[in-house]
Order: C-alpha cells, then structure tokens, then sequence
C-alpha cells in the first residue's frame, strides 16, 4: 500500500495535535484586512487568540479567501517530493467557498493521485472525516476506497455541525442582519442557533435569549437528527469561549454515549464570519 497523505483546509478546526497524530497538511485560506494588509489562516495559538481581540474592535471587517489552485498545486508537488504516494483533500463544504473546487482542479494537474472530497460541512466536524480516513487506512483500504466511504458516511449524515452565535453586533458589521436586529439582538443577549444542513449551507433555525438557552437549543437540534443514547464522538470549538464549550460537552454528556471529545479554537476565517462569543461541535455517530 502506498504512503497517504491527508490535506485539510484551515477552516477545519483542527485540533494541533491532531497534525502529527494523523498525519495532516493544512492549505490555509486567506484574511484581507480593509487597509490591504493580509495574513494566513494558522492555527497558532497566539496569532489565533490575537486575532479575536483584533477582529472584535475593528470597525471593519476583514474578507477571506479560498487558497488558489496554484497554491494547492504547489503543495501537491512538496507531498510527491517528501515521499508520499497519493494525498487525500478533505474541504469545507463548497457551498460555503470556493476551496473544494481550488483543491479539485489542481488535483487534475498533480502528477500523483489525488483524492478530493467536499465535506458538505465546516470547522470542527470536518476533522472527524480525517481520523475515520485513517482508521479505514488501518483497515487496509487505499484512497481510492477511502473516498467512496468517506462520501457514503457525508450522505447518510454521519457529521454533524452545531453552534451558536452570540455577537449580533459583529453581526451587523458583517452586513448579515440590519441595523435595527442587531440593536434589539444586542439589547436582549439574542444568540442565533446555526447548523450545517445536508446540502452544506450554513442555516440558521432558531434564537435564544441568553447563553443557557443557547446551549438547551443546540442540545434540542443535536436531538432532532441523532437519537438520544446514541454513541458520538465531538470535537467542540469556540472562538473565545472555551467555557461555554465545556458547559456544552457536559450537557452533551447527559444524553449520549460520549466516545470521545476534544477542544479546539475556531481560527481566523471561521471567526470572521461568526465572530468572537461562538461556541459549538461536530459530531460524529458511531456505527
């Protein structure tokens, strides 16, 4: 069997120790601040944690943008050099951005086989389809049929992802609610429940006052698509509010067979369309 290796793009939410653990390349996407300036997505923790404070007290908020297909072809090209013998791309859904389709047209021009598969979901789920990518490498199956599974699990909703968000005034200054929402959201503590639906938009479906609603809300939608008891394993992200995401995995606790949960922060693009105050998971059932 040849040598794999797995790409994630940096709006996974992947936690740092997984890289090594698993075997992962991240390809970041990119932040351009209104003044011109810009900067990567990383996943280093002081630049990430710089950057909530950044991102809360600017007036203006930065655009992100998907990594090129030179960019992705580049990196192809080092994996080839560094000795691997076809690399798998797992990517944030495509109808979230334009990095699947970067990652799959630079995949036509590599000169190893590469694997692309559009997660059809974000942030913290999309690492879950990394580690079960190498436990199906431990099962002997090569990219070819790991990709087949992985997209077989992606259709039958085997992730899931779930937050909230708690910044309406960030909101405003996105453009994503008018004015006069955001005054009355930020005036009552409104937090905006949000998933990913099957199709890989990002859809809100319901609001609560307040962070303990909030969190009884994303419990109540996690309920609605998997069945109480079931066994799952999570990683739970936040931007800024790691508390809130402990309170959550314990609550998470009371109704399923928690296999295992990890923590990670939601980096710099995640954040800039969310903002700082988010918490939430992806979910994995396990068969």
């Amino acid at each position: 069997m040849g040598k794999l290796k797995i790409v994630l793009d940096s709006t996974s939410d992947t936690p740092r120790e997984w890289f090594e653990k698993f075997d992962l390349s991240m390809a970041p996407l990119h932040i351009t601040w209104p003044d011109g300036s810009q900067e990567d997505d990383s996943r280093d923790i002081e630049e990430i944690r710089n950057f909530y404070k950044r991102v809360s007290q600017a007036k203006d908020l930065p655009k992100s943008s998907q990594p090129s297909v030179g960019e992705f072809l580049k990196l192809y090209e080092q994996l080839e050099k560094d000795g691997y013998d076809e690399i798998l791309v797992i990517c944030i859904s495509n109808k979230l951005s334009g990095t699947y389709d970067s990652a799959l047209s630079a995949s036509q021009q590599a000169k190893i086989p590469v694997h692309v598969v559009n997660s059809k979901t974000a942030s913290g789920a999309v690492p879950l389809l990394a580690r079960r990518a190498r436990e199906l490498e431990q099962k002997g199956m090569d990219g070819t049929k790991i990709t087949r599974i992985l997209n077989e699990d992606i259709e039958k909703g085997r992730y899931k992802a779930i937050f909230y968000v708690s910044n309406f005034d960030f909101l405003v200054k996105g453009g994503r609610v008018s004015r006069m929402q955001g005054f009355f959201g930020s005036l009552l503590s409104i937090h905006v429940g949000l998933w990913i639906d099957p199709e890989g938009r990002l859809t809100p479906f319901e609001k609560a006052r307040g962070t303990k609603r909030a969190q009884e809300m994303l419990i109540k939608k996690a309920l609605d698509m998997v069945s109480k008891g079931s066994k799952i394993r999570l990683i739970m992200v936040d931007a800024d509010a790691r508390e809130d995401a402990k309170h959550l995995l314990e609550l998470l606790r009371g109704y399923y067979q928690v296999i295992d949960a990890t923590f990670s922060e939601m980096g710099k693009v995640i954040t800039t369309h969310v903002g700082p105050g988010t918490a939430g998971f992806g979910l994995e059932v396990v068969e």
